[in-house]
C-alpha cells in the first residue's frame, strides 16, 4: 500500500499528464492546458480571472519558453 506522500505525488503527476500535450508536446502545458488545469482541478480556480492565470504562467515559466514543463510545475507548487 502506497504512502500518503506516495499517493500525493502520483496524483501530481496524473493531474500534470492529464491537461498536458492536449495542444503538442505531452510533456508541457500551454497557457490554455494550464487554464483549464487551474479552472477544473483548484478550488480558487473558477474565481481567476484571464489575468490572474496570464501572470500565474508568466510565473510558473521560468525559461520563458511559453510553456510549463513538469520541473517548473513541480517546483513553484512548493515556493
Amino acid at each position: 500500500m502506497a504512502c500518503p506522500l506516495d499517493q500525493a505525488i502520483g496524483l501530481l503527476v496524473a493531474i500534470f499528464h492529464k491537461y498536458s500535450g492536449r495542444e503538442d508536446d505531452k510533456n508541457t502545458l500551454s497557457k490554455k492546458e494550464l487554464k483549464e488545469l487551474i479552472q477544473k482541478e483548484l478550488t480558487i480556480g473558477a474565481k481567476l480571472q484571464d489575468a490572474d492565470i496570464a501572470k500565474l504562467m508568466d510565473d510558473l515559466d521560468r525559461n520563458k519558453d511559453q510553456v510549463v514543463n513538469f520541473q517548473e510545475y513541480l517546483k513553484d507548487l512548493y515556493v
